[in-house]
Formats: C-alpha cells, structure tokens, sequence
C-alpha cells in the first residue's frame, strides 16, 4: 500500500478505481490541482492537502513551510490568486511543544510572504506511537480575476514547455537528510511558494496554456500524466533540463533518475512558442536563474519522450515501482 503514495502509477489508479468511482463529480473529474467552482459571480478556486514528511525539518524548510507553500501552488498553478488558507493539526502524544511552535511560525512567515490569510484550523491529538510526531492537512482558496485561458484542451502541437529552475532539490534534499549524509555546502529544497512570480506571468503573458507544479512523482510523472489526458506527445531535451551538480552527483551515487524525484519550488509551464524564449528571460531576472525550455509538444496519442545526452530516445512513463515514501 506505501507505494499507492508515491504520486505515480499507483497513486492514479487508486484515484481512479475507488475515488472517482465513489464521488461521481464532474469538476473532480477535471484532475486540476484546485477545483474551479462555478459559484455565481465569483471565480473560486479550491484545493486540500495533506503532509506527512518525514523529517519535520529537513535542509531548507520544514513541514510547515511545505504544508503553505504546497497548498499555494496548488491554487497559483490553477490561474488563481490565493487568499485563504485552513489548516488541520494531527499531534502525537508527547511532542515537544517547542517544535510545534516552530512550525506554526514558519507556516505563519511563509503565509505573510506569499499574501495568504490563515483564516481557520483544528487540532487533534493521538496517543505515542500513532502519528510519528505530526501530520498536517490544509484546504487553500483563491479567486480566479478576468477571463482564464488556462487547461488541458489549450495545450496544442507547437507549444514549448519551461520551467522556473534546476529540478530534484527538494526530494534529494529530504532523502540525504534521511539517509545522514551531509554535503559542504548544504543541499536545500527548493520548497517555496511561486504565487507572486506565477500571477506576473499571467499578467504578462498571454499565450500561458497550462501549469503544473511536479512534487511527488517528478517532471515525468506530472508530464506523462498531462501528455496522457491531452493525447498530444511531449518531447524534453535531456541535455536541456536545469539541474545543479550537486544535485546530479547526489543522484548518481543513490542510483536515482531525477525526473522522477519530487519538487516543492517548481512550475512546469506550457507555453505558445512566440512567448517561450521571453519567458525564460523573465524568470531568470525574477531570480529564477536556471529557468529554461526543456521541450516541445508535438501531435500524437499520449506519449512522453526524452531524448537523451547520447542522441537516443527513451519512453517515459509515471513513477512505478520505487516508493519514495513521505517525501511532503
């Protein structure tokens, strides 16, 4: 069942068989990160969360930072401009309230710095053993302004696909946490919220098709899927995507193919190509200096390819099989 988590083809199919059968709804079918709610007179997005990452802390965030910046992007990608946010406490008999207060500031810091209100919350306590210390679930609204030409039916043969920076740091960063192995200087996720820079895109930006935020699963996993429900083909340039060599190196060493490992910072955009290259431009004057295009979106029936440093071309597919289990 742990892998059923992992964001891949496992976490799908159990959405599938027992989720989507059981609900029956038309906007869960729509699988976006929000759900766009058809609320007379309003735009209203909507999106729950749930974060059990193991460690609490980890280099460069923690799990509350990761519970307000994962439910902000989640609304931000959608095309909507987050407000409000709830937040759920699971605690564990015994936690040091010291840590708990940690937390709670740096979910509050983080929501200050991405504009969001934390407007409502619960608690509840398990005995020892019950919860490994705390989990965290959280629902994020956001208002959608003006006319959203953001979906999947936008995407079309043409389109570029960018992304915001080197890919892999979030997920490489717990996992070496995890593991103890320490790097001089140290290896941070990426976890951060992307709503500000995001709503500056749309604003300046018109040919945005679609965005998506890679966690769990990886940039295959969350292409594959794209590529699968718009039956186009997505083709990535290995040599083309961002990554730090740090990254690269910690990868090597525990075998691990990085388009598979989770992001907390990352926005995966498809864009019109007569936009793509002052796209790239733009991020990387906001800060996001390996912002870059890393493939193309040709006509085709759902397939994701990559061709690879070595001039060959090797079929993606979502993550299967290799658990990476409490990775947010």
């Amino acid at each position: 069942m742990l892998e059923h988590g992992d964001g891949g083809t496992l976490t799908h199919q159990l959405i599938q068989d027992i989720f989507r059968t059981a609900f029956q709804d038309d906007i869960l079918n729509q699988e976006t990160d929000a759900a766009l709610l058809p609320i007379e007179g309003i735009k209203l997005a909507v999106t729950t969360d749930s974060f059990v990452i193991n460690p609490l802390f980890f280099p460069g965030g923690d799990i509350g930072k990761l519970a307000v910046a994962g439910t902000v992007n989640d609304i931000a990608v959608s095309g909507a401009i987050p407000r409000y946010m709830t937040v759920g406490f699971i605690l564990e008999e015994g936690l040091d309230l010291e840590l708990l207060k940690g937390v709670a500031m740096s979910m509050a810091k983080t929501a200050r710095e991405a504009g969001v209100r934390i407007v409502a919350g619960d608690t509840k306590v398990v005995e020892r053993g019950k919860c490994d210390g705390m989990f965290i679930n959280t629902t994020g609204v956001g208002f959608i302004y003006g006319q959203l030409g953001l979906g999947y039916d936008e995407i079309q043969a043409g389109d570029v696909i960018v992304i915001n920076g080197g890919i892999a740091e979030h997920g490489v960063a717990v996992l070496s946490e995890r593991a103890g192995i320490r790097f001089d200087p140290p290896l941070l996720s990426d976890c951060q919220p992307l709503n500000l820079l995001i709503e500056k895109i749309l604003d300046r930006f018109s040919t945005v098709k679609f965005m998506r935020d890679p966690t769990r699963g990886g940039v295959a996993t969350t292409l594959k899927e794209i590529a699968d429900r718009t039956q186009v083909r997505m083709i990535l340039e290995e040599d083309a995507i961002p990554m730090t060599e740090q990254v690269r190196g910690a990868l090597e060493f525990m075998g691990m193919d990085p388009l598979y490992i989770a992001n907390e910072g990352k926005v995966l955009i498809v864009v019109g190509e007569e936009e793509a290259d002052a796209l790239v431009e733009f991020m990387q004057q906001e800060g996001h200096w390996m912002a870059a295009r890393i493939g193309k979106v040709e006509v085709g029936t759902g397939e994701l390819l990559l061709k690879t440093s070595l001039g060959g071309t090797r079929v993606l597919g979502m993550l299967s099989g290799a658990p990476l289990p409490r990775i947010c």
